[in-house]
């Protein structure tokens, strides 16, 4: 029988009880099929993938094994540059913006205060994921392995950490995303941008206190929320400085 070899780094450990790290894991091949549906039967969503080698040859996902092989698969190693064509993803993405699924909601709203272009719609199913990271060139955030292995999505991180702070250090790590960043920036609700506003053409929308202790604000220009540098911001500044964050001066 046509059998391949399939070797995998251990980082693939967590995808699949099938997989031991050091040993190979034997997979009959009984049929005509791209080494990306194995590897993805197996249980390892092609977008952790950096890398394959078929008895030692590097190959692309389309490849289609035919006889007896030692299959390779690495991993996509940090800091991942998804604006750098590869083998394995010769369509490189040209700007840097993020889809989140409701796994990692929390995560979106601290990117959106990084700066860091993330749409997240707790309403999304995975289709709506999945077709916005396409037509968007988003790079998708989850931990729904399932949603890792649909066609539509070529760039994504399934999320190692548990807390948010951590998955947003753990995000920037991986992606080399090194800042500084241009925080609060963007609108924590929606993901649009925000402008700065005068005073005088928001004051009846301000609580007296707001009105007689701040001066500078902005507004978002698609949900028309106001932000100004209250108690709650410098909060949530000091909270992205414990996890690493950068800012612009």
């Amino acid at each position: 029988m046509t059998e391949l070899e399939l070797v995998f780094s251990q980082e693939f450990c967590r995808f699949s009880r099938k997989i031991s790290s050091g040993k190979p894991l034997i997979y009959p091949l009984t049929r005509r099929t791209t080494v990306k549906d194995i590897i993805e039967s197996v249980g390892v969503p092609h977008t952790e993938i950096g890398g394959i080698r078929c008895d030692g040859l590097p190959v692309d996902f389309r490849h289609i094994p035919i006889q007896s092989a030692v299959v390779t698969i690495m991993p996509v190693l940090a800091p991942f540059d998804v604006t750098i064509p590869s083998l394995l993803r010769p369509a490189p993405l040209s700007d840097i913006r993020f889809i989140a699924d409701v796994n990692v909601g929390k995560l979106a709203v601290l990117m959106r205060m990084v700066g860091l272009d993330t749409e997240f719609n707790p309403e999304y199913g995975d289709d709506d994921i999945a077709c916005c990271a396409e037509r968007e060139k988003r790079i998708v955030l989850t931990k729904d392995i399932g949603l890792l292995k649909r066609r539509r999505v070529e760039y994504a991180r399934y999320v190692r950490s548990v807390y948010p702070d951590d998955q947003l250090r753990e995000v920037i790590d991986f992606f080399g995303l090194a800042g500084p960043f241009d925080a609060f920036s963007l609108c924590i609700r929606c993901n649009s941008e925000l402008t700065k506003i005068e005073k005088s053409e928001i004051l009846h929308r301000l609580e007296p206190k707001t009105r007689k202790y701040f001066n500078r604000f902005k507004i978002c220009s698609n949900c028309d929320r106001i932000y100004w540098k209250g108690s709650h911001l410098l909060q949530m500044k000091q909270r992205l400085l414990r996890a690493g964050v950068r800012f612009l001066d």
